[in-house]
């Protein structure tokens, strides 16, 4: 199998339909956001008619109201892997949520099952004190806290809930029990532009979202009956745009705050990739014909026939 990563903007969609292309390949999305249905505009979801007939999986496969899990897409994924194997083809994972990528590779430890009234007071105390659950966290398990973000209260919340369920710490657990993936080589190609180029592309990108409709595909999605609650709506662009249309935001500071927001973000994934072991980067954008062509010859290489 072939995995194009890297951060949002880089231009991974595009490299991974050329590689499908030219390798008789099947795109397998690695998106925590493109899995769900309707968040087309601000999640970048390519068009039905600009994927040239290549097969697209693991999209648009839940509604927003919908729980979703790294471990539950890691088995979808490799069911989706060996279905595409048994055609003859070429799994190719194209996205940048790293942590769906590492689930699917190394696998997760067998964690408790979620305990919703401890979570609703732990989301209870970080409403009263805002980043209180990464000091907690902090206090139980040092190293985990050390990895994951004081502003990413999901994953605090699941590491502080595992740590109090199970009286162990977390860091200490996903060592253990993982089920990583076997019968499959792995070539990881991550693209890189430098931040001086991204950024502006971000920008740029940002803005075309909110002037082509993403405002609008919110109210249309509010409008089927999902509640604004739904965790699709925290990430950027989408959580901005709902800002704009409860009176919180004007149109001028939603999309500032998206750009910015999408740039830490961007940032952020880079610093995750650039831990995963064997990843072979590619120094550019997925669009740039130096770029295509090293990934082209990287994927030749990795496939050809060992002498």
């Amino acid at each position: 199998m072939v995995a194009v990563a890297g951060p949002t903007g880089s231009g991974k969609s595009d490299l991974a339909l050329l590689l499908a292309e030219q390798f008789n390949g099947e795109i397998v999305n690695c998106d925590s956001l493109q899995v769900y249905r309707h968040f087309d505009i601000g999640t970048a979801k390519l068009p039905l008619a600009e994927r040239r007939g290549i097969p697209h999986h693991l999209i648009d496969i839940l509604d927003p109201n919908q729980l979703f899990t790294a471990g539950e897409y890691a088995r979808l994924a490799r069911a989706t892997m060996a279905e595409i194997s048994a055609r003859g083809r070429l799994p190719i994972l194209a996205g940048g949520t790293g942590f769906y990528l590492r689930a699917l590779l190394e696998g997760l430890f067998d964690g408790p099952a979620r305990d919703q009234p401890l979570r609703d007071r732990l989301a209870a105390r970080e409403a009263r004190r805002p980043a209180s659950l990464h000091r907690l966290l902090r206090r139980f398990d040092s190293a985990a806290a050390r990895k994951i973000h004081a502003n990413d209260v999901p994953k605090v919340t699941r590491a502080l809930e595992i740590c109090l369920l199970t009286r162990q710490p977390v860091s200490r657990l996903f060592e253990q029990g993982r089920d990583a993936l076997t019968g499959y080589r792995t070539l990881k190609l991550g693209l890189l532009p430098d931040r001086e180029t991204l950024n502006p592309r971000l920008d740029a990108r940002c803005a075309w979202m909110f002037e082509h409709g993403l405002v609008e595909e919110v109210r249309g999605i509010l409008a089927l009956g999902f509640a604004p609650a739904c965790k699709p709506f925290e990430s950027h662009g989408y959580k901005q745009a709902m800002q704009l249309i409860e009176g919180e935001l004007s149109p001028r500071d939603a999309v500032f705050y998206a750009q910015r927001n999408t740039r830490h973000y961007a940032k952020r994934q880079i610093t995750w990739f650039r831990r995963e072991r064997e990843l072979q980067w590619l120094k550019g954008f997925g669009d740039a014909p130096h770029i295509r062509q090293a990934a082209l010859d990287s994927v030749a290489n990795f496939l050809s026939p060992s002498v």
